[in-house]
């Protein structure tokens, strides 16, 4: 676990380089917010957080592990509950989420842009 890198991952940078190409521009990057958000458009007052599949329990391609199920089953729950807090307390701050998984970065990134600058647009 060492290993897994927690910012600057294949999705984030896939996903930097795709929006920079569009033109998107203002964001930060490793701000000071709770959940350390890969994005932040100070502007419009936007996070974007790019979640793993495996480590956020995404509805759609999470596989449980089979070793270790204990440890992985509290892990993995503590990060979705983190995940709601941090989700509320930046609400509660006038700051809207993105949320988008890992494999909507790599199945379609164009998808993900356009939910990123539809919320852009709204602000």
């Amino acid at each position: 676990m060492s290993r897994i890198r927690n910012r600057d991952t294949k999705p984030e940078v896939s996903f930097r380089k795709y929006i920079w190409e569009k033109g998107v521009r203002g964001y930060r990057l490793h701000v000071k917010l709770k959940g350390k958000p890969d994005l932040y458009f100070p502007t419009s007052k936007v996070t974007v957080f790019i979640d793993g599949c495996f480590w956020h329990q995404c509805p759609e391609c999470f596989k449980k592990p089979a070793t270790n199920k204990k440890f992985w089953n509290k892990k993995i729950r503590e990060n979705i509950e983190r995940d709601l807090a941090t989700d509320i307390e930046l609400c509660d701050n006038g700051i809207k989420v993105l949320r988008l998984w890992e494999h909507e970065i790599r199945n379609s990134t164009e998808k993900a842009y356009k939910k990123l600058k539809k919320l852009l647009q709204t602000c």
